[in-house]
Parts: C-alpha cells; sequence; structure tokens
C-alpha cells in the first residue's frame, strides 16, 4: 500500500461521508437528489481538503453511472472532446444514467476549455461536476456557470476532523498493525486549517516517524515533527480578496485588534508587502479623507518605507499604520463626492465650460469671450468672490457634504459663511 492515508480511508458511500451535513446529511440539499439519481450539472466550490473529489465518486457510485475524470491541470481542450466522445456512447440522452464527467480544479480552464464543455452539458451527454477551490462567479464562464448549480462546501470542523482521525485508526490496516493513543490532538487540528487531507499526512507522517509500533500522540510530539506550520492563504485566489477585504473593513469599523490580525494572516502567508501598503493607502483617502487629512500622509510614507524595507521589518511599519488608520476618525465624503460627479457627467454628458473659465491663450479665443468677466480671486478681500464654476445645467448642484467630524464641521461653517444660501452643503 503506497497511497498516502488520506486515499486509504476515502468513503466510498454517502453513509461514510464526513461533514457538510447541509449538503448530505438528513435535510441536505443535495440528498434526495442522489438518493433519487436525479443529478443536476453542478459546480463543488470549497476550501482544499474538504471532499470534492471524494463527494464527486460518490455522487456517480450512488446514482450507477458511468464516470469520467479530468483535471484542469493536464488536460487540454482534445482531452474533454474524446472524453465527451467516450461519453456520448456509454449512456442515454437526458436520462438518469448520464454519464458524470469530473473536473478537478475547473477554475483553471480557459476560457476555450470552458466553451468545449458547453454543448455537452446543454445537450445532455454529460452530467458536469465541477470542483474549485475558487469563487466560481470569477472563475467560470457565465454561459456555463448558468447551466450548472453551484454548492458550497465548508471546511471541516473539529468535530469533523477528530471523526476523520477515528475512521483511520479503525478502518486502516496499516495503523491497526499499531498501537496508537490520540492523548492530544489540538496542534493536529490547528495545522490542519480545516483541511481533511492536510489533518490525514501530517496524521501519517508523525506515525510514521516515530520507530516504535506504540505511539501516543501529543501535541508536543506533533509540533516536533512538523517543522513549520504554513499559513494557507492563496496569493492569487479568492482568500487572498477575503482577508483583504477582511483587513480593510476593520480599518473602516475602527477596529485596531481586526485590522492587525488580518495584517498578520497576509504577512504569514507571503503577501506581497506592496499590496498590503496600497490598499491602506486606498483606505487613507475613501474611509478617513478629510475628517484626518494627515492619515493620508501616513499612508503615503508607511508605502514608501516598506517598499525600501521589505520583509520582515516592514511588519513593524505596516502594522503601525494599519492601527493608526483603524482609529482615525473617518469620513467617505470625498469618496462620495467624486463618484456623485461621475454619475453626473455620465448623465449630463459634454456640458459646456463657462466662458469665463475658459483658458485664452491666443488674440481669436479672447475676442470669443474666452476668460472674459473671470474674477481672480486672490484679488479679492479673503480670496473670495461671487462665482460661478459649474455648468448654467448643473447650477447649485452638491457633489461635497461634508462629514461629521471635528475637521468637516469646521469645513461645513467655512462653506456656509462664503456661500450663504447660494452654495450651502446638506445638513
Amino acid at each position: 500500500m503506497n497511497e498516502p492515508l488520506a486515499e486509504r480511508v476515502r468513503p466510498k458511500t454517502l453513509e461514510e461521508y464526513i461533514s457538510q451535513n447541509h449538503l448530505v446529511g438528513e435535510k441536505g440539499s443535495l440528498t434526495h437528489q442522489i438518493k433519487k439519481g436525479i443529478i443536476p450539472s453542478l459546480i463543488l466550490w470549497g476550501p482544499p481538503g474538504t471532499g470534492k473529489t471524494t463527494l464527486a465518486n460518490i455522487i456517480a457510485n450512488e446514482s450507477e453511472r458511468p464516470f469520467y475524470a479530468l483535471s484542469a491541470i493536464n488536460s487540454g481542450v482534445k482531452d474533454i472532446r474524446e472524453v465527451i466522445d467516450k461519453a456520448k456512447q456509454s449512456g442515454g440522452l437526458f436520462t438518469s444514467k448520464n454519464p458524470i464527467l469530473f473536473i478537478d480544479e475547473i477554475h483553471r480552464f480557459s476560457k476555450s476549455q470552458q466553451d468545449s464543455l458547453l454543448a455537452a452539458v446543454e445537450k445532455g451527454w454529460v452530467t458536469l461536476i465541477g470542483a474549485t477551490t475558487e469563487n466560481p462567479s470569477f472563475e467560470v464562464i457565465p454561459a456555463l456557470l448558468s447551466r450548472c448549480q453551484v454548492y458550497i462546501l465548508d471546511a471541516f470542523g473539529k468535530e469533523d476532523l477528530e471523526a476523520l482521525l477515528q475512521r483511520a485508526l479503525v478502518q486502516d490496516a496499516l495503523l491497526k498493525e499499531k498501537k496508537i493513543k490520540l492523548q492530544e490532538t489540538e496542534a493536529l487540528l490547528r495545522l490542519s486549517g480545516g483541511d481533511g487531507r492536510k489533518l490525514l499526512n501530517i496524521f501519517e507522517l508523525v506515525i510514521n516517524s516515530e520507530q516504535s509500533n506504540t505511539v501516543t500522540i501529543t501535541d508536543e510530539l506533533v509540533m516536533g515533527k512538523v517543522q513549520k506550520n504554513t499559513v494557507r492563504y492563496d496569493k492569487t485566489g479568492e482568500q487572498h480578496y477575503d482577508i483583504i477585504s477582511a483587513f480593510i473593513k476593520s480599518i473602516r469599523g475602527s477596529d485596531p485588534n481586526g485590522a492587525v490580525y488580518w495584517l498578520a494572516r497576509m504577512i504569514e502567508g507571503g503577501e506581497d508587502v506592496k499590496f498590503i501598503a496600497r490598499r491602506m493607502l486606498i483606505s487613507a483617502s475613501e474611509d478617513i479623507g478629510l475628517a484626518n487629512p494627515t492619515a493620508l500622509v501616513i499612508a503615503n510614507s508607511a508605502f514608501q518605507a516598506v517598499t525600501t524595507i521589505g520583509y520582515p521589518e516592514a511588519r513593524i511599519i505596516l502594522s503601525q499604520c494599519a492601527i493608526y488608520l483603524a482609529t482615525s476618525p473617518k469620513s467617505n465624503a470625498s469618496y462620495m463626492a467624486i463618484g456623485k460627479a461621475q454619475q453626473t457627467v455620465k448623465q449630463t454628458g459634454d456640458l459646456s465650460v463657462p466662458l469665463p473659465l475658459r483658458n485664452a491663450p491666443t488674440k481669436l479665443m479672447k475676442d470669443l469671450g474666452y476668460g472674459e468677466d473671470y474674477k481672480y480671486a486672490h484679488n479679492y478681500q479673503n480670496n473670495f468672490v461671487e462665482e460661478e464654476f459649474l455648468p448654467e445645467e448643473l447650477v447649485g448642484t452638491s457633489f461635497y457634504e461634508p462629514g461629521i467630524n471635528q475637521r468637516e464641521n469646521a469645513i461645513k461653517e467655512f462653506l456656509k459663511n462664503r456661500w450663504k444660501d447660494k452654495y450651502q452643503p446638506k445638513t
């Protein structure tokens, strides 16, 4: 038996399948369909090691269908067409015995490769089951996605992982030859990160590294055998976007603890230091803005500093900046202002620039009235003159409405005193 433990104890039936009760439990959304053998084309979306491939095999076994499998890593359009041709010959069209075509890591297929599946799925030559760790909304073409149901698999919980360990001890022939005691499992569960396959691989590694046939599993033993806890973090996948989203939302929500935690997740996962710093630059303007203009200066300084220094010291600068942004007063008034202005431009088109505001570098332009009657603000007391700076069609329109914070309250008073009733922001 040269297969890894995860393969040796892979469940073969729905009753043996652990976890994902929301899909295949007693009242799971897929349970009834599997039992009746009425299987739609579907996408199984979830983290690594959560049973996507296993579930696809069980669906084929339970429904007694021919099963064809491809991996998107090493398959091309030619391979897809060959499998579809075989599938067409092995099952009746639109019957309960349609062959199942399983494609692992379907998100790695190019658009043309995914296009080559459309006819087979639409005409019922195959029932497609795709497995992906990435968000299908971004990685699967709309035409194919619209023909599939999407089912989400969750990372294994503590009870699920412990059940996997117990089943391995009971079912695996090689493990049964040893006397194994699970005295402590916290380290095993933590290192697995909710990945069942990773859990069993680490478990087998620890056991095989012991000379004796009698093994007592403790946290100390596990940590001693596993050299490094590699944080699961895909810098190009959905988790990349989920974690940066959690980071920015923590800053926006003024929670420095949340911000530092998600920052640590990115740092431990090897995220590009400039990517993190760029997002803080954006947040300094989008979420803090004029409530604390210094935030943009701090964020820009942090970006320049971490670009020069790099890891590991850059983590200190990133932490300082993240905490500063999280604890700053917040205003999205500038962000909202440019959004409103852009929407107005889209709705009203290219409105003419008022003549007083136009540039007049030539005599002809001056003769045509360009720049005429423009009042140079510095020539007036307090640099203020009653002037109109919007196109005629937009006179009185307000884009910037100051936020409610100490600094923008002062801006609100400034605008009120200067523009009186002519151009007051809303209160």
